[in-house]
């Protein structure tokens, strides 16, 4: 049967690749990689060798409706991103959308994303939480913060390291100093850290570190 399976690939650890994920890659036709050099390390280090299609935020508009149509033909793709689940903060929602409306069957693995070890490595409560991953850069930037200041569960977001000091300081400026947070990074890595405390401890911290890898950060919510 032809059909589109979302394979979550490791954050860091290439050990935490399924045994599934594996299987299905080998199984498939081609995969929609965004990045087809890392996307291809990954395929070597496994011993499977398939056809790689660029798929990224830049082209996913263009290629959509070529994609589905070569499913729809006979063939079966899986849709990886350099890291994590697909369409968490990476390209795969359009092609998801795409698939539906055109009958496409559509399976999706479970495995790695950063946000789960995150939240539960942090000690905040993590029955109900909010996943905010990027903030808007600039435009509605204030307002989603200030909505979600009041958000009486965990907020996740995801930050890049030179953005990092600048969203730790509006975060204490909008939900206060002393709210409680989580930051994590390298997670699954060599370098792997997590540094909890208050929003104004982890400025404090983080103001004399240099700033390297991706980073989880959360929040504690509102009392």
């Amino acid at each position: 049967m032809s059909k589109l399976f979302i394979v979550p690939t490791p954050i860091g650890n290439l050990d935490d690749i399924t045994l599934r994920a594996i299987k299905v890659l080998k199984g498939v036709d081609f995969v929609l990689a965004e990045d087809t050099r890392t996307s291809g390390n990954l395929l070597k280090r496994f011993e499977i060798s398939k056809p790689l299609v660029a798929y990224h935020l830049h082209n996913e508009h263009k290629i959509v409706a070529r994609i589905t149509e070569r499913i729809k033909a006979g063939e079966q793709a899986a849709l990886v991103t350099d890291a994590g689940t697909p369409a968490i903060s990476d390209p795969g929602y359009l092609l998801v959308r795409e698939c539906i409306r055109q009958d496409v069957v559509i399976e999706c693995l479970p495995g790695a994303t950063a946000f789960v070890p995150a939240l539960v490595n942090s000690g905040l409560p993590a029955d109900r939480f909010i996943f905010e991953g990027f903030l808007p850069q600039k435009k509605g930037r204030q307002t989603r913060l200030e909505f979600l200041k009041e958000m009486p569960c965990s907020v996740i977001f995801y930050e890049s390291p030179h953005r990092l000091l600048k969203t730790l300081e509006q975060l204490a400026q909008h939900f206060g100093e002393d709210r409680n947070a989580s930051v994590s990074r390298e997670l699954t890595k060599i370098f792997e850290e997590t540094v909890r405390g208050t929003l104004s401890e982890l400025i404090s911290h983080f103001t004399d570190c240099t700033l390297k890898g991706e980073f989880v950060l959360v929040v504690e919510g509102k009392k």
